[in-house]
């Protein structure tokens, strides 16, 4: 599983796991009362190899606490389920300390298989502000953000100088360059990641929050997709498809695949996560040097992303719940989260980083990034978010290939949706 996930690929997800060797209690606000030990991580997806000396750093300083590394499947469906798994084996689980997608907090803190933490153990104030929401649930802090992602709009910053035209900021304009310039350099015009999967999910979030609309809230207890603006967000989609500038090719393409559609010079835009234009932007990239990245557009002015990355929670049942804390704080510590940027490129969630001119220097896409998570949503909270996540999927999927019409849709969603909240 991947960060950058919103879901999916690239955006790396770690599961944290920590085992101990003896039970310890915990106070009623979540608070450890004791208990430190060996610890157990494990990661799915560490497709960089950072962690390794990340955590090689905190062995030597905490000899008593050392943590071994344990990868799960790089699936993120598949770690979700193996730890679902695991935290409802109670005492016999494995799993002390998750690093969780953003959006799992609500589902397992409804469950009862993460505990609350205590905020003045963590560096939350420091943290950019729409990523403490999503460790959030009925007002409580069930787990602490570790690494944070938003979509972004790649382009070839060459075809468009040669064109004369700036990038697009509203749908309108990228559907007419996507169109119009694209073919006449021989590229695709639009891609995202549209297979049926979470990352269908995510790019289809985003095109109804960028068009003003919402798909559930009060937690998920309310459904709100049946709106014009969740109309016109599955119509920019489905449109795109039947008019060609949104090759059919993309209705296939997870995070890995479209980015390397972008990379091998096929794409004129591509929405993905950061991740992507590093990648683009490397030594042996064909367009290495002409990739330029900007907030993603909507109907009238930039578009609404959705949050992207990672929690780490502290599982009911935790043999050592002081250690997990511990190692929470580490790894959201400034000089921690500077590390998980420069040796794991995943966007940290430290405000402060997002400023500092040397890492602005080799990363970029840094202010772009911080502008695009400000203005980021988090996808639909909702206890049964696996659940939810599979209807908006299918049904989006069958907008774009033409199956139903945007409106038939979106009515069919609201319907899915609403006997799911009354299960």
């Amino acid at each position: 599983m991947r960060w950058i996930h919103a879901a999916g690929r690239g955006l790396l997800v770690l599961v944290v796991i920590l085992t101990g060797y003896a039970a310890s209690g915990v106070r009623a606000d979540g608070g450890a009362t004791g208990g430190r030990g060996p610890l157990t991580l494990a990661t799915a997806g560490d497709l960089t190899g950072y962690l390794g000396p990340l955590l090689a750093g905190w062995n030597r300083a905490h000899p008593a606490e050392k943590v071994t590394l344990v990868e799960l499947p790089d699936s993120a469906d598949e770690t979700r389920a193996q730890m679902a798994t695991d935290l409802r084996d109670g005492d016999r689980h494995r799993f002390d300390v998750l690093n969780i997608d953003v959006n799992w907090t609500t589902e397992f803190a409804a469950a009862g298989w993460i505990r609350p933490l205590p905020r003045d153990r963590f560096p939350l104030g420091a943290l950019l502000p729409p990523v403490v929401d999503t460790a959030t649930y009925e007002g409580r802090l069930y787990a602490v953000p570790y690494v944070t992602n938003a979509g972004l709009l790649l382009y070839r910053k060459d075809v468009l100088a040669a064109e004369g035209v700036p990038p697009p900021r509203t749908w309108a304009e990228l559907e007419r360059y996507a169109e119009a310039i694209a073919p006449k350099h021989g590229l695709a015009g639009y891609a995202g990641q549209f297979l049926p999967y979470e990352g269908l999910t995510v790019n289809a979030a985003e095109a109804v929050y960028s068009a003003g609309g919402s798909i559930l809230g009060d937690e998920g207890e309310r459904v709100t997709v049946d709106s014009a603006a969740a109309r016109e967000g599955v119509g920019f989609l489905a449109r795109g498809v039947r008019e060609g500038w949104i090759p059919r090719d993309a209705l296939a393409y997870k995070e890995e695949e479209s980015k390397q559609a972008f990379q091998d010079g096929r794409l004129l835009f591509l929405r993905n996560w950061p991740y992507a234009y590093v990648g683009a932007s490397a030594e042996g990239s064909k367009v290495a040097g002409k990739v330029g990245a900007v907030p993603l557009p909507g109907p009238d002015g930039p578009g609404t992303s959705v949050l992207g990355g990672s929690n780490l929670a502290v599982g009911a049942h935790a043999r050592h719940p002081d250690s997990a804390a511990r190692l929470i704080a580490y790894l959201t510590s400034e000089r921690v989260q500077r590390q998980v940027l420069t040796r794991g490129a995943l966007p940290p969630v430290r405000a402060d980083l997002y400023e500092d001119p040397e890492l602005v220097a080799a990363f970029p896409y840094l202010p772009t990034l911080r502008e695009s998570v400000l203005a980021a949503a988090p996808r639909p909270k909702s206890p049964r978010y696996d659940q939810v996540s599979l209807a908006v999927q299918a049904v989006v999927h069958d907008a774009m290939t033409g199956r139903q019409t945007p409106e038939a849709a979106v009515r069919r969603l609201a319907r899915e949706l609403a006997a799911l909240s009354h299960r």
